[in-house]
């Protein structure tokens, strides 16, 4: 059995390790994306791996792109085999990577929320709003909101992201920037959301990133994946309590359970938490692509 993969090590320039994906320098129109077997919580890298979750997340944007034909960054320009044997030799699967063009990436995460839960949750018992949106009274604990709502937030590479305003992301990125975002990532939202309802999916909410390549916004990172988004099972779905997944929020809710502080360094997690967590990734990208899961060169536009 195939060992997670929790960092690689390439025979390429590194020019970042995040909290999942390690970032190398292919040439000079592109980057090598290694989606890692690491997971986040609460913005903080735990020490124990899901195994086979990178192949998922990497397999799951690979359809999404392909499926909703956004314009993206995936490029289709260069040597495969030269990729395949630089790959190889540092034993990463190859279904964990991703060749990419080089994108000037917006500073800023697209959050798009369809159901009332997690922060927005926390938000709305609070104020009766999700970050600044007025929501009228008497809504349930995952309730789906009247329309999908576009709520960004700053990007930290260190700590926890924060929730900001529209005039806010204006402010850092420009008004007409920010309302393209917040148009391109609630119609993405919606046409992934249609074909997940198709297959008993619920999407509760999501996360995309932009970058501008050859003067066009493109979609980056990963689209609609299990550690983006919030699924949940429509046959289960139920307002008024927190819902079963398909996603990360099993190790979310384990860490609550535990009391950890949210702080570095997390925890280690069981077993049968890890394998659990798995099992979801898997089964969410089954569901989703109904087999359709080993494109490996979707159209980058």
């Amino acid at each position: 059995m195939t060992q997670p993969l929790y960092h690689s090590q390439l025979d390429l320039k590194l020019i970042n390790r995040g909290k999942v994906r390690d970032v190398y320098e292919l040439d000079n129109a592109h980057l090598l994306i290694v989606t890692s077997d690491r997971l986040s919580a609460f913005d903080v890298v735990l020490p124990t791996p899901i195994r086979g979750k990178g192949a998922v997340l990497t397999k799951l944007t690979r359809f999404w792109m392909n499926h909703l034909q956004v314009k993206n960054h995936l490029a289709r320009d260069f040597s495969e085999e030269r990729v395949r044997t630089l790959v190889e030799a540092s034993g990463v699967n190859f279904d964990q990577i991703e060749v990419v063009r080089k994108a000037k990436v917006f500073p800023v995460e697209c959050v798009v929320r369809g159901y009332i839960t997690g922060s927005g949750w926390k938000d709305y018992q609070r104020t009766g709003e999700i970050c600044g949106h007025k929501l009228p009274t008497g809504l349930l604990q995952c309730a789906q909101l009247p329309e999908p709502l576009f709520t960004p937030s700053t990007k930290a590479t260190e700590g926890h992201d924060e929730n900001i305003s529209f005039d806010a992301a204006a402010k850092l990125i420009g008004k007409d920037a920010t309302a393209k975002l917040r148009d391109l990532s609630i119609n993405t939202y919606l046409k992934g959301s249609e074909h997940a309802r198709e297959r008993g999916i619920l999407i509760a909410d999501t996360k995309f990133e932009f970058g501008v390549i050859d003067g066009e916004i493109c979609i980056v990172d990963e689209v609609l994946t299990p550690d983006s988004s919030r699924f949940w099972p429509a046959d289960k779905y139920e307002p008024g309590h927190d819902q079963s997944s398909f996603d990360k929020q099993i190790v979310r809710n384990y860490l609550l359970e535990i009391g950890w502080n949210k702080t570095p360094p997390g925890p280690e997690l069981p077993v049968e938490i890890a394998e659990k967590t798995a099992k979801a990734y898997q089964e969410i990208l089954e569901r989703l692509t109904e087999g359709k899961s080993k494109i490996q060169n979707p159209k980058s536009e």
